[in-house]
């Protein structure tokens, strides 16, 4: 009856407003308070509230809660305290001491004092964590803190970072969400330290106010070095296209730019990327039965330094010395498909980039594979225009056609498959520009035509046993050539341009840049396949032999034997060979093998790369290259990495890198240190190449941070040197 009373009172006190339930096994009133003891309980709103003992003014609309105080807000959070008071009226709130548990990232957050207001809880001198509230691993440590229970972000005031009782980091303010959703905020920091480059810090600011983009603001300083901005602008337009916009700027020093005699004093350049997997009917507005598509990768800097200076990881980044910008679109049907491509190549290594060659754009038109004669009778056509340009010498608008016709049937109930194919190809070049490369030598329009011959026969076979499946097969590919004919161009250069001993002529590669006819050899095609499959049909083994026999006397008899395997020994260890045999030099002229081995938490991979061009004096003839990587995991908390890159020939290391990592529930710490060969631009010498070297320490404060591969929070770079 008591109970029942008091739930009356606290109706008529919040004006009928908010219900209000208050349960206890002994109940009092005295004036306008009431009070309750034994088994507290607090129904109001999404809020479950325990204590030891109650007292509700109806006067003041006030209700305290003393002792043992536990509240859960809707599954979400946990807050404890010893004392709390609760405006009803006014919907506030105060816990003190105040303790609160975020249920989903379990970060929870401890205070003098905390005051709720709506969903706004402001905290005072205390301490926040993900980890254990036994001995934590790591702390903030607070002046002042307010929380969102709403958006769940958290604003930390004077805030001390502690690894145990050891402080690491001091920071006037720092704020982070508990959650994932994008938000607008400032992103993990890295920082680092070079003898020649300073003191490095980079803050990333995230800019989220639409669901549909958001811009990544990547200010950077190297205090010995110079200051930049990277950008990196990410949007949707539609459901079938997303695009990419980066951009960046770095300005040096002016002591460190003549120091180490850099070609440029600042380095700039951007990257556009855009992909629309259905761009006619998009912008249009019409409805097209074909598919099309757009793919957009437009890149430009000034120099390599761009890509070097765009963060403090050397992992992660790739220092190619070619940057391909391109442009791609496509109309597709069942029977026919039409596309442009334009591909533009800037090259790092030079100056300037007149004399680079660029596809702007390549037109392309091919028809599917059409069947006549109950599929017997088959063709297709292809149709390719390169329109080959550069600011200075040469260029040419080069069209390809290719058109199969091949007649097929299969004999002794589909056990020997038999085909003939006539392959008509035509190569048309004209010519513009001026001709400084080779002066003596004139470029005249011309086509050449050819028609060659081509005879197959192959056959398959399967068994299948108890545990595995068998499958070979068998077959034999001739080319014979029939007729050709060339004006112009190829009339003055096909003698000249297809025959490699005059490739170490000087005039050989301007003069044959732009001949790129394949020669066809009467020749026989041998082949060989296996595979092997498990009764789960899991591939084992993989195994082709191929082998090509002339019979031109102007070509060698036997060409290059080719052998590729692909063998799954066990479950966890495999062993991948591609190897090409040449019988006149009694050499291989490529040599690869690649091992990998998963198991045992050891995750091993190991390959090198030959190859033999067999050309005199050619100062690339060789590649001879070792590549080897090891991680191990020795248990949940225990990882180790080992990366060595070695390229044999010019005896030098490319890159290389050794480090562990260490793991539990509320942080990740790691320490790693990172070899790497970047090239750099120089007044003097041009091209050039240096060592980089790091020592990246991982340090990831969970829920707050996530954690990724090759992600560093601190950077020391170590005296760098000069290769070449």
């Amino acid at each position: 009856m008591r109970s029942f009373f008091l739930l009356f009172l606290l109706f008529v006190s919040l004006h009928a407003g908010d219900k209000v339930e208050i349960y206890a096994s002994k109940l009092t009133s005295h004036d306008e308070v009431v009070s309750a003891a034994g088994g507290v309980s607090v129904i109001y709103k999404d809020y479950v509230i325990t204590a030891d003992r109650a007292r509700y003014d109806k006067k003041t609309g006030e209700l305290e809660l003393f002792e043992n105080i536990r509240a859960n807000s809707a599954g979400k959070y946990k807050v404890l305290g010893k004392y709390a008071r609760l405006n009803l009226a006014k919907k506030e709130k105060l816990f003190r001491p105040f303790y609160m548990i975020d249920n989903k990232s379990d970060v929870w957050m401890s205070g003098d004092e905390g005051k709720a207001d709506n969903a706004e809880i402001d905290i005072s001198s205390g301490v926040v964590s993900g980890c254990n509230p036994i001995d934590p691993l790591w702390t903030m440590e607070f002046s002042s803190s307010d929380y969102n229970t709403e958006s769940k972000w958290i604003n930390l005031y004077n805030m001390r970072l502690y690894i145990y009782d050891i402080p690491v980091l001091y920071t006037p303010y720092f704020g982070y969400s508990l959650d994932t959703t994008r938000r607008t905020g400032l992103l993990k920091p890295s920082v680092g330290l070079s003898n020649d480059e300073g003191f490095y810090y980079q803050q990333p600011i995230y800019i989220a106010e639409q669901n549909w983009w958001d811009l990544e603001l990547l200010p950077q300083i190297r205090t010995s070095r110079g200051s930049g901005l990277y950008t990196n602008f990410r949007f949707v337009d539609s459901k079938v296209s997303h695009g990419e916009l980066k951009m960046g700027y770095f300005k040096e020093k002016g002591d460190y730019f003549l120091k180490n005699d850099l070609q440029n004093d600042s380095h700039y350049g951007y990257n556009f990327k855009y992909d629309n997997r259905d761009v006619l009917n998009l912008w249009s507005g019409y409805d097209f039965a074909g598919q099309s598509g757009l793919y957009i990768d437009i890149n430009h800097m000034n120099d390599v330094d761009y890509i070097n200076l765009a963060s403090n990881n050397i992992i992660d980044q790739s220092t190619a010395r070619q940057v391909l910008s391109r442009i791609n679109t496509f109309y597709n049907t069942t029977d026919n498909y039409m596309g442009a491509y334009f591909k533009y190549y800037q090259d790092l290594r030079s100056e300037n980039n007149d004399n680079t060659l660029q596809k702007l754009p390549t037109l392309h038109y091919h028809h599917y594979l059409d069947t006549y004669l109950k599929d017997h009778l088959l063709y297709s056509l292809d149709v390719k225009s390169n329109n080959i340009r550069r600011q200075i010498n040469n260029k040419v608008i080069q069209t390809d056609v290719n058109l199969p016709v091949t007649l097929q049937t299969s004999l002794f109930d589909e056990y020997l498959n038999l085909s003939y194919t006539a392959n008509l190809y035509l190569q048309h070049s004209a010519f513009s520009g001026e001709n400084d490369n080779t002066p003596n030598f004139e470029y005249k329009d011309g086509y050449y035509a050819r028609n060659y011959h081509t005879f197959s026969a192959n056959t398959q076979l399967t068994k299948r046993y108890d545990s595995f499946s068998h499958i070979i097969g068998f077959g034999v590919i001739y080319n014979k050539s029939a007729w050709e004919q060339d004006t112009g161009f190829y009339a003055d250069n096909t003698d000249y341009c297809s025959n490699l001993d005059n490739a170490s002529d000087i005039e050989y590669a301007s003069r044959c840049e732009f001949y790129n006819i394949a020669e066809i050899d009467n020749a026989a095609q041998l082949q060989f396949t296996q595979y092997i499959y498990d009764d789960k049909a899991q591939q084992i083994l993989y195994h082709r032999m191929a082998q090509r026999i002339s019979y031109s006397s102007t070509s060698s008899r036997y060409g290059e034997l080719e052998n590729e395997l692909d063998y799954k020994i066990t479950k966890y260890l495999s062993f991948y060979n591609n190897m090409f045999y040449n019988y006149d030099r009694n050499a291989f002229s490529k040599l690869f093998n690649k091992l990998s081995l998963n198991k045992y938490g050891v995750n091993l991979q190991f390959s090198h790369l030959y190859k033999d061009s067999f050309i005199s004096g050619d100062p690339l003839r060789f590649t001879n290259y070792l590549t080897s990587s090891v991680e191990y995991t020795y248990n949940r908390h225990y990882s180790f990495s080992v990366l060595y890159n070695y390229d044999i020939e010019n005896k030098e290391k490319k890159s290389a890198s050794i480090g562990f990592m260490y793991k539990k529930r509320c942080w990740d710490f790691g320490i790693k240190y990172s070899e790497n060969n970047r090239p750099i631009l120089t007044q003097n010498s041009g091209s050039s190449s240096i060592y980089d070297r790091y020592i990246y320490v991982t340090i990831v404060l969970k829920p707050l941070m996530q954690s990724s591969k090759n992600s560093s929070f601190i950077t020391y770079k170590l005296p760098n040197s000069q290769t070449n």
